[in-house]
């Protein structure tokens, strides 16, 4: 069992999804939960502090919002923006980097004083299969995520002298309300199973139990790793 008592953890993009099911076991577990989603969420367990602010917009409020010290931050915002090649404008590229790197840039640049003051922290930020693995009609998304993972190395090495710890996590799609237009249907759901070679849709508890091991001390001496949770689609080949 994962222990975060008296450790502050803060989640980005937590009233919903993925993020939402990491707030609630992170709470579970002890830790003292801070969100900041562009959307208020009723379902945020009692005791979680959340600021609603749009990580494309200003950000200013995010410093002092957060405590003292940040033992973990999670940069659970993303984007599904899937068109031909030839559809995609400059403005469709522009955006889902801003999204997913630019968003995440700020927001570690405005903690990274409670980050270091820590003395022990973990940053994880979430990419996606489709950047390592080749997927038609995903450019611009693959491009965004791709930028993510090359973040995340390089503040993983700029960042460890001062026990700043960096990971990526990679997941397939997952049944969340950002991809319900991919699983609306049983047939679109066998479809989307039948890809992975473990031939079942994921949950957002299976990134979020990822998640919170790659905050937690157990995984004290992983940095600079970006872990697939894919179902086996990022490597394997069952057919």
């Amino acid at each position: 069992m994962m222990n975060f008592k008296a450790k502050n953890i803060l989640v980005v993009g937590g009233s919903s999804g993925i993020g939402l099911s990491l707030v609630k076991l992170l709470h579970e577990n002890g830790a003292a939960v801070y969100v900041i989603s562009r959307n208020q969420s009723t379902e945020l367990p009692d005791g979680v502090k959340q600021l609603q602010a749009d990580v494309t917009g200003n950000l200013e409020s995010v410093s002092a919002f957060l405590p003292e010290q940040l033992h973990g931050l999670v940069y659970s915002v993303g984007s599904i923006n899937l068109k031909p090649f030839n559809r995609l404008s400059a403005e469709d590229f522009l955006n889902d980097y801003r999204v997913n790197v630019l968003g995440a840039v700020q927001i570690i640049q405005h903690s990274l004083r409670q980050l270091k003051g820590a003395l022990g922290a973990s940053v994880v930020l979430v990419s996606s299969v489709a950047a390592r693995t080749g997927m038609p009609y995903h450019a611009s998304i693959s491009a965004a995520k791709g930028a993510v993972e090359g973040l995340a190395m390089s503040l993983a090495a700029e960042l460890a002298g001062q026990r700043v710890r960096v990971n990526v996590v990679a997941p397939s799609l997952t049944d969340t309300p950002m991809a319900q237009s991919f699983l609306s249907t049983p047939e679109k759901r066998e479809a989307s199973a039948k890809r992975h070679p473990l031939a079942k849709v994921g949950q957002p508890e299976d990134i979020s139990q990822a998640i919170a091991f790659l905050l937690s001390e157990e995984s004290s001496w992983i940095t600079g790793q970006v872990i697939g949770i894919d179902g086996g689609l990022g490597k394997l080949r069952t057919l």
